[in-house]
């Protein structure tokens, strides 16, 4: 396990050009307005009834027009629906999803983004210079369907564990770390957001912030903590978490970064030449400790 509490000075200074370079982050309380509301209770492990410290969503308003005049993020609304929410059950890819999944990383090399994350990654000789060797690498890294559950079929990808979503045993909410999934499926009322997270009192988030951790239930079943960016575009994530991926070969890679005004660790887990999983911890924001 590679792990240090100090910031990593080289790669906070990789990801805040990244930060810079996402000019399709959208703007708080324009593009997008979220409601925190209360501070969410303690959940007990394998329990799935958790207190609803917010009657209201967390989204109260998205600008989904932009959203889908995007092209990197229409291509991965698209990507959302084609994966099957349980592990252990086989997934059936379509030529149709296949081609979804070569459009969605056309789409995101585009970005000034990926290019500045495709640099940095040659220079450090872990990606391959030549853009079509490239786009299959990450094609591999997020899309390459593996086991997760030992006793069925290739159930998953770091993609839909990552960006979707999975459930384990039908027990416990695993993965789903991205917004516009969070947003989507609490609008078609398969989210039912409970509240932040937050060490202690004064550490209460605002609503502009672009990391929160947050309790919530999918499908009936409770995640009692989730980290996750919110308003950043998919490129982001997916460069941030590429390059902390390739960067090492340990099964289970987290680094301390301070991105924008926010100190976050990066954690990231592989399957074998795959991601497995890869979320956001905030550990401060504002300068204030959590």
């Amino acid at each position: 396990m590679a792990r240090s509490n100090k910031a990593d000075q080289e790669l906070t200074e990789v990801f805040n050009q990244l930060w810079a370079l996402d000019s399709n982050r959208l703007k708080p309380g324009i593009d997008y307005i979220i409601s925190l509301q209360g501070k969410a209770g303690y959940v007990a492990p394998g329990s799935n009834s958790a207190r609803d410290r917010a009657h209201a969503p967390l989204f109260t308003y998205v600008n989904e027009e932009k959203l889908k005049s995007i092209e990197t993020y229409a291509h991965f609304i698209n990507l959302l629906d084609n994966y099957e929410m349980s592990t252990g059950v086989s997934e059936t890819v379509t030529a149709e999803e296949l081609q979804e999944n070569r459009l969605f990383i056309d789409a995101i090399v585009k970005t000034d983004v990926m290019k500045c994350a495709h640099k940095y990654l040659v220079r450090k000789r872990q990606s391959p210079s030549d853009l079509a060797q490239f786009k299959r690498q990450l094609y591999d890294i997020w899309f390459k369907l593996y086991h997760r559950d030992r006793s069925g079929g290739e159930d998953s990808c770091g993609f839909e564990h990552v960006f979707v979503g999975e459930t384990k045993y039908n027990q416990e909410v695993t993965g789903l770390h991205n917004w516009v999934q969070f947003y989507l499926q609490e609008k078609h009322g398969h989210v039912d957001y409970k509240g932040y997270k937050a060490r202690q009192n004064k550490d209460t988030p605002d609503e502009d912030d672009h990391v929160l951790s947050l309790q919530f239930s999918w499908k009936g079943l409770v995640k009692p903590v989730g980290c996750s960016f919110i308003g950043v575009s998919p490129e982001f994530e997916v460069a941030l978490f590429t390059i902390i991926f390739l960067m090492s070969t340990e099964k289970m890679t987290s680094v301390v970064v301070k991105v924008d005004e926010y100190v976050l660790e990066l954690v990231v887990y592989r399957c074998g030449r795959s991601i497995a999983t890869s979320y956001p911890k905030l550990l401060s924001s504002n300068n204030r400790d959590l």
